[in-house]
Parts: C-alpha cells; sequence; structure tokens
C-alpha cells in the first residue's frame, strides 16, 4: 500500500499529487506543501487544456451544459481537480452556468407531475458544487440550494422521469445534488440543507449503494463497474465518495459497497477505470472531452480513480498508509 501511495505523491499529475496528499494521506488542505500544490494545478496541462476553448471574454462559446466541454462540466472538473479556489478568471463561466440555470426559459421547462417535481438535480447540484469548491458562490447559490431542498422527493432523491408513475429517486439524479447539499450545509451552517442530505443519503443506504430494496439484485450493472469522470452518472464508488464526503461512509450499509470496490484493485495496489463515458477529441460533438482522464483498462490502475478509491478507504477506516 505504501508504494501505491508513494506513486500517486510523485505522480506527473499535481491534481493526483494534491488529492494523495490530502485525501489519502491525511494532511490539511491548508498546510504550505498542499497550497503550492493546488497552485501548480492551476497550470496543470490538463487544467490548460480544460480552459483553452475560452474566448476571449472568458466564456466557452456553446450551450454549458454541451457534453462534455461546456462550462456547467468544465467548472465542475475543475472542482474535481482541486483547483484553487477564489479565481475571477473563471467568473465569466460561472454567469454562462447561472444565466442558463436561472432564466425563465428554464423554469418553464421544470414540471410537477402527481406531486413530484421533475427534475434533473444534478444540473442544479454541480453547479452548486462547483461554485462552492472554486470559491466562487454569492447569493446565487443559496438559491440553487433553496431550489434543491423544495425539489427533493419524498423518498429523500430527485428524478426527471415525466412518467406519472414514477415515484422512485433516481440514483444518477440524487448523489451530486447530495454531495453539494452536504458542502453547502457544512459551509453555510445551514440545518436545512444538512437535514435534507440526510434525506437523501437514505436513497442509496437503504439499497447497500448498488441493490434493489425487492430481491437485492445489483440495480444495473455500470453502476458496480468504475469510471472517472462519471459526470452526472452513477456507479459504486461515485457512492462511496458522496458519502464519504457527507458524512456516511462509516454507516454498516456502506460495508457491501467497500467490500466490493477492494475486489478490484489492480497488482500494483491501484484501481482501474472500468468503463468511460468520454472520447478524447479536438473536434466537436456529444461526449466528446479535450482531456484524457487516463483510459481504460481492467488490469492497469487509473490514477484518478486510485486516488478515489483510496480516499474513501481511508475515510471508512480501511487504510493507514
Amino acid at each position: 500500500m505504501k508504494e501505491i501511495v508513494r506513486r500517486l505523491l510523485e505522480s506527473d499529475e499535481p491534481s493526483i499529487r494534491y488529492r494523495a496528499l490530502v485525501d489519502v494521506v491525511g494532511e490539511g488542505p491548508g498546510s504550505p506543501s498542499a497550497v503550492r500544490l493546488r497552485t501548480r494545478v492551476r497550470n496543470s496541462p490538463r487544467v490548460r487544456a480544460l480552459l483553452s476553448e475560452r474566448a476571449r471574454d472568458g466564456t466557452i462559446a456553446r450551450h454549458p451544459y454541451a457534453k462534455w466541454d461546456g462550462a456547467h462540466w468544465v467548472l465542475a472538473a475543475l472542482a474535481d481537480l482541486g483547483y484553487p479556489p477564489g479565481d475571477e478568471n473563471l467568473v465569466p463561466m460561472r454567469e454562462q452556468v447561472l444565466k442558463w440555470l436561472l432564466s425563465e426559459d428554464h423554469a418553464r421547462s421544470i414540471r410537477t407531475i402527481d406531486g413530484r417535481v421533475r427534475r434533473c438535480g444534478s444540473q442544479e447540484g454541480n453547479a452548486l458544487h462547483a461554485m462552492l469548491a472554486l470559491g466562487l458562490a454569492d447569493e446565487r447559490a443559496d438559491e440553487l440550494a433553496r431550489r434543491l431542498i423544495a425539489w427533493q422527493w419524498p423518498d429523500g432523491g430527485w428524478n426527471c422521469d415525466r412518467d406519472p408513475a414514477a415515484s422512485i429517486s433516481s440514483f444518477h439524479e440524487t448523489h451530486v445534488p447530495l454531495r453539494a447539499l452536504a458542502l453547502y450545509a457544512k459551509s453555510r451552517r445551514d440545518r436545512e440543507a444538512r437535514d435534507a442530505a440526510r434525506r437523501a443519503a437514505e436513497v442509496f443506504l437503504r439499497r447497500r449503494l448498488f441493490r434493489r430494496l425487492r430481491g437485492g439484485a445489483i440495480i444495473a450493472p455500470d453502476m458496480v463497474r468504475l469510471h472517472f469522470p462519471s459526470y452526472w452518472h452513477y456507479d459504486v464508488l461515485v457512492g462511496l465518495k458522496t458519502l464519504a464526503e457527507a458524512g456516511f461512509v462509516r454507516d454498516a450499509r456502506c460495508r457491501e459497497a467497500l467490500d466490493l470496490v477492494a475486489t478490484k484493485r489492480t497488482e500494483d495496489g491501484g484501481f482501474p477505470a472500468e468503463a468511460k463515458y468520454y472520447r478524447v477529441s479536438r473536434s466537436g460533438g456529444a461526449g466528446r472531452s479535450a482531456v484524457d482522464w487516463g483510459g481504460v483498462s481492467a488490469r492497469r490502475a487509473n490514477p484518478f480513480v486510485t486516488v478515489e478509491a483510496l480516499s474513501v478507504l481511508r475515510r471508512a477506516g480501511r487504510l493507514r498508509p
């Protein structure tokens, strides 16, 4: 285990070194070493690639939700990489995202059917989380949080399914709002957001993160494969990461999911990306990424997945480097 942690700490990718130091080793993000590493994240090749398509005014000339190169996804990726907070150069992209999400056209697209708001909570959730993590939050972050709480379904999650018969929250649309509201509750000391996050956590915990309530079958094969980035998709590692950040990963109902992730360790002690949702390309089109996130291999460790998995195992009390 010490060897794989050492390799992460010596990675050529500054965000991997930062995440390994803070999330795996457990050093405080305010330590001199962590602060220096976070500064290097800003100028790393992957960050430069993510930001390379900004116009002179700092915006990206496509819809902010364009997969996966619109401003919405770029900000979400920067937040996950540990990009240092407070960079005013990112404000134009923030404004793009908020202009979309807070527009009248967007509001008109939201439907309430059979008493449940049919809303893709991952959209507001990703925006709220990125604003908070990147130090770009203003009073509009409060509005995003209020909306998510107001749209929460009776079982604790969110869903955009417009079928009137749909009454169960979507894993895909619930994990991101949970993550965002947990961070909002912590940063704002907001009790309502904390309670909403607790209710959302139960959506996953009741199902042991990947099993159906009735019969215990695996919900979907892709939920037990590891990915990076996950974007709005859910898998078992994403669920564990979200619950770890929200403070629930030591709940006994996470045990089977933790065991499952542990079985995926490669021979060198890392963890693989078993599938992906992006394609690396310089041309446009849906699913296009300007960044290579390490590819897919059943046998070769992916550093981004590895640092996520080791972070979860540490927070669960299963890793002592």
